[in-house]
C-alpha cells in the first residue's frame, strides 16, 4: 500500500471543516436559545405585574362606585329629610 489516497485526506478535512463548522451553529443556537429565554423570563414578569396591577385598579375601582353609591344614598336621603 502506496499510503492513503488523497480523496480520503480531501474527505477527511472537509468533514472536520464541517464538524467545525456544526459546532459553531450549536454555540451560537444555544447562545440565541439563552437570550430568548431571559427576554420571555422577562416579558413573563413584566405582564405579572401589569396583570396585578390592572387587578389592583379594578379593586379600587370598584370600591371607589360602592363609595359613590353610599355618598348618591345618602345625599338623597339627606335631601328627602331636609324637604319633609
Amino acid at each position: 500500500m502506496a499510503g492513503i489516497p488523497q480523496s480520503f485526506m480531501i474527505y477527511k478535512e472537509e468533514f472536520r471543516k464541517e464538524k467545525i463548522e456544526k459546532e459553531r451553529l450549536e454555540k451560537e443556537y444555544n447562545a440565541k436559545l439563552s437570550q430568548l429565554k431571559k427576554e420571555l423570563s422577562l416579558l413573563h414578569e413584566k405582564i405579572s405585574a401589569q396583570e396585578t396591577m390592572m387587578k389592583t385598579m379594578v379593586d379600587y375601582a370598584v370600591k371607589i362606585e360602592s363609595q359613590l353609591d353610599s355618598l348618591s344614598q345618602q345625599v338623597e336621603g339627606d335631601k328627602n329629610k331636609s324637604y319633609h
